[in-house]
């Protein structure tokens, strides 16, 4: 069979294909042969620009650049034929590139093309190019969708009551708003600890000691040389002592902290399901759409639960990315080069699983009357406010006192909480003061959004 969306083994490039295009130029085998392309012709420019080979001066940088810029899939498919002839990656972009200068008339530079390098040097900073340029351009602005949406309902609904519960039972009441606000400070903590994390490389010859670079030109700072091409040509930070390859504690870093912000997503998509069932939310139905095959009158939270899902498979992928790669035997082994392949793929599933919490969001319908009614049904819940003024009073046993009158028990309604009050030995004004506490209005502080 030919591969098409029905016939894709993954479900990233079949069924969710036209979700995650936007993902492709970036973790896509033709993606991945662009940024290779687009660092040797970088490397290329930069050695010209240090004055260690002369460039004709018909060729200009900016038509060097037009190589990666203007990169399509005919000139993937031709690097993929010269790889089945070198049965090596890399050296078949050294090889198009090479062609490429003879088409231009400067075939007598076109030695310097992956002067000195491994292949590594060329892997180990394409593909923290193409993370770092997916993660920037494509994941935060729909993580940030998410966080804006968030701060949005939190604003929207910072007055609404709602029963609070703890152990599934219960609680001191709080507010929508500032529950929904819990998860916007968790989000940006984990964001603000992943953009601490630096998107590093390596670049450094065979074994990272800049061997032949330096048997070459020993007059040269090679080490220098690198620092300012990854920094200033591709925007990544290189790493100072490697092996062969980067050893990828950085991006297992980053791995970890998108694993914890789809962990707070993961719970936070629980929750959403959780207040959906208790009838706190509603969802818009849109026409046509099925709820179940055998019961007409379904609405199921399936966004919420489809984003569950999806950050949980790439949980696990990252879970396995971050514990594998920084782990070599010696100067290298190639297991780390398979794996590196995939990082992509959590990345989807992400992406994906953002893209049905933004869809969830966007169907919430408020019920308030429903939160409204478990308020009014738990009046129980305002024991902790009344023995707390009166310790403030100096009241005997208050705790005791609430607590034989409330726990255990199911139906404390208002006139209940009021007839202990006025079993109370205190003033007129100290009992109206705990009269005019209600589940609905013992809601704490008001928080600033």
């Amino acid at each position: 069979m030919d591969l098409t969306a029905l016939t894709a083994i993954s479900p990233v490039d079949g069924r969710y294909r036209a979700q995650l295009a936007s993902l492709a130029p970036y973790f896509s085998e033709f993606g991945l042969i662009r940024y290779r392309v687009r660092v040797e012709i970088e490397y290329f420019i930069f050695l010209a620009e240090k004055k260690i080979f002369v460039l004709p001066a018909k060729v200009k940088a900016a038509k060097l650049r037009s190589i990666y810029e203007n990169f399509t899939e005919a000139d993937a498919q031709q690097i993929k034929t010269i790889e089945r002839t070198t049965n090596h990656d890399v050296k078949a972009v050294e090889y198009f590139i090479k062609e490429k200068l003879n088409e231009m008339g400067a075939g007598d530079v076109a030695e310097w093309v992956h002067f000195g390098l491994t292949s590594q040097d060329v892997n180990n900073t394409a593909v923290p190019l193409s993370w770092k340029e997916a993660l920037e351009e494509q994941y935060m602005p729909a993580l940030e969708n998410i966080l804006l949406q968030l701060r949005k309902m939190a604003k929207d609904w910072k007055k609404i009551s709602l029963l609070a519960r703890t152990h599934g039972q219960p609680a001191s009441p709080t507010t929508l708003g500032k529950e929904i606000m819990v998860f916007v400070e968790r989000l940006e903590g984990q964001i603000r600890q992943l953009s601490h994390v630096p998107f590093a490389a390596k670049f450094g010859g065979a074994t990272g000691n800049f061997n032949a670079h330096h048997v070459a030109f020993p007059a040269i700072d090679w080490i220098r040389f690198g620092n300012d091409f990854v920094s200033r040509k591709l925007g990544l930070e290189r790493m100072q002592y490697t092996t062969q390859i980067e050893h990828y504690d950085n991006l297992a870093a980053q791995f970890d902290a998108l694993k914890r912000i789809n962990t707070i997503l993961v719970d936070f998509c629980r929750d959403m399901w959780t207040y959906i069932s208790m009838e706190y939310f509603k969802q818009k139905v849109k026409a046509g759409e099925v709820g179940s095959s055998a019961m007409p009158h379904k609405v199921n939270p399936i966004d919420f639960e489809n984003a569950e899902g999806n950050f949980g498979i790439a949980n696990a992928l990252y879970e396995h990315l971050a514990a594998k790669l920084p782990i070599s035997r010696l100067q290298r082994d190639l297991t780390d080069s398979t794996v590196l392949r995939n990082v992509g793929v959590p990345m989807a599933h992400s992406f994906l699983a953002l893209r049905s919490l933004e869809k969830g969001l966007g169907k919430l319908l408020l019920n308030d009357s429903k939160m409204k009614e478990d308020l009014e049904h738990n009046w129980a819940v305002v024991a902790e406010a009344i023995q707390t003024v009166l310790r403030r009073e100096n009241y005997p046993q208050p705790y005791e006192a609430l607590k034989a009158l409330t726990r255990g028990k199911a139906g404390i309604s208002k006139q209940d909480i009021h007839e202990f009050i006025d079993t109370l030995k205190i003033n007129a004004k100290l009992k109206k003061e705990l009269k005019a506490i209600t589940p609905h209005n013992y809601t704490g502080v008001e928080f600033p959004y």
